[in-house]
């Protein structure tokens, strides 16, 4: 196991319709080096977040800590997983917009995924940077103000954005930058 993120703490927000691929991608890389990673939700600790395989129902992960009880300095980063029902869901949730805006506020890595970047445009954090989502975002980021590009990942700052599962390990890499300055 490696170690260049021992005493790291990551947040992965996220709610049912999550793609379960762009979850435990990440959650697994970072955990592999030495990170330390709570999932955070819209819904109560313990109770659980369906995520799905594309459009079909699949694996079912525990919430360990509801947003409302989450404080974004508590943690070196934040992820922010796909899945169309997933995002749509937490734009909704205001706890959950000031959760990512709190982020962006303290300069603290923000990385999103295929839809996740959706999320992004609400908690301010899109206007003026250079993005990449899955391509049915395109119109809603430039709308809000984001230069969207295809490309498997984006870096502006501390954004982190790639377009879907095939890009979860270029997404990893950029991430482990973001955390380890390199």
């Amino acid at each position: 196991m490696a170690t260049e993120l021992n005493g790291k703490k990551i947040a992965i927000l996220m709610t049912d319709g999550v793609e379960q691929v762009e979850y435990t991608g990440p959650r697994t890389f970072l955990e592999e080096h030495g990170a330390q990673v709570t999932l955070v939700s819209p819904k109560a600790k313990g109770e659980q977040v369906q995520g799905f395989d594309q459009l079909d129902p699949d694996k079912k992960f525990g919430v360990e800590l509801a947003v409302e009880d989450a404080v974004a300095g508590d943690y070196d980063a934040l992820v922010l997983p796909g899945g169309v029902a997933n995002p749509d869901k937490l734009r909704q949730s205001k706890e959950s917009i000031a959760f990512i805006r709190a982020f962006g506020a303290a300069d603290k890595p923000v990385a999103a995924i295929c839809h996740g970047p959706w999320t992004l445009i609400d908690a301010g954090l899109a206007k003026g940077k250079r993005l990449t989502s899955w391509p049915t975002l395109r119109l809603d980021l430039q709308n809000a103000g984001a230069e969207w590009t295809d490309e498997q990942v984006v870096v502006d700052g501390k954004l982190v954005t790639s377009r879907k599962p095939d890009d979860i390990p270029a997404f990893n890499k950029a991430i482990l930058q973001q955390l380890t300055g390199g």
